[in-house]
């Protein structure tokens, strides 16, 4: 596709003996949410992270947004443009325990990519209020509950406006309730002409965000 902002192509990775990947193409158009759904050890979450330039993969090539990397050890240069182009919400969201939720937003901005410290807390400030958790901006991940962690760790993955969002299994830990306003967010994102890639067991889910599926099987799309 020529106007995809995501294009993966023909990506193989091993882990030791394991083969994880094997020939994985797949090109995402910019303002779409495409999940990535296959049992447990299909090679979703692999694949999110080869995206976002976390894990090596072995042959093939992947670009963002014109940042393209080939297989083996990625040239630094090529991970820093990387950074500015994806942002990544973990699992189980990985925040660090000792900074406040604020900080945790702001600290890669200026440590990472050199913004000024004031522009840096404003804009922590503007995300955490636009995903409704402003008044925990203070608190620490041990005071927050799971909810208010995801959206401090969505706002964190935000902070430098990507043009790419990567999520894993975002619904894993929700209760119904909690879902439904993440599916709200998820939209609300979109709508800003950002391109969304979720990995999910959770069929609903989908369903209700998301604009297509990639399935994946033992390190292929099916």
């Amino acid at each position: 596709m020529s106007d995809a902002v995501i294009s993966v192509k023909r990506v193989d990775a091993r882990r030791g003996p394991r083969q994880i990947l094997s020939g994985v193409d797949i090109d995402i158009v910019r303002g779409e949410v495409v999940a990535l759904m296959g049992p447990s050890g299909s090679g979703k979450t692999t694949i999110l992270r080869a995206i976002a330039g976390l894990d090596p993969f072995d042959s093939g090539s992947i670009e963002v947004d014109g940042v393209a990397r080939g297989g083996g050890v990625s040239q630094p240069a090529a991970l820093r443009a990387l950074r500015r182009k994806v942002g990544m919400v973990f699992q189980f969201h990985c925040l660090f325990e000792h900074l406040p939720a604020a900080k945790n937003v702001w600290l890669a901005p200026v440590h990472a990519h050199g913004v000024a410290q004031g522009d840096a807390e404003k804009r922590a400030l503007d995300l955490l209020r636009v995903l409704g958790v402003e008044h925990r901006a203070r608190a620490f991940p041990r005071e927050l509950s799971g909810g208010e962690a995801q959206r401090v760790a969505i706002a964190r993955a935000l902070a430098v406006d990507p043009p790419v969002l990567l999520m894993d299994e975002p619904t894993a830990s929700l209760d119904p309730i909690r879902r439904a306003e993440l599916t709200t967010i998820v939209r609300g994102l979109v709508s800003r002409d950002r391109t969304l890639v979720i990995s999910t067991h959770d069929e609903e889910f989908a369903r209700a965000t998301c604009t297509r599926v990639v399935r994946i099987r033992d390190g292929r799309v099916i």
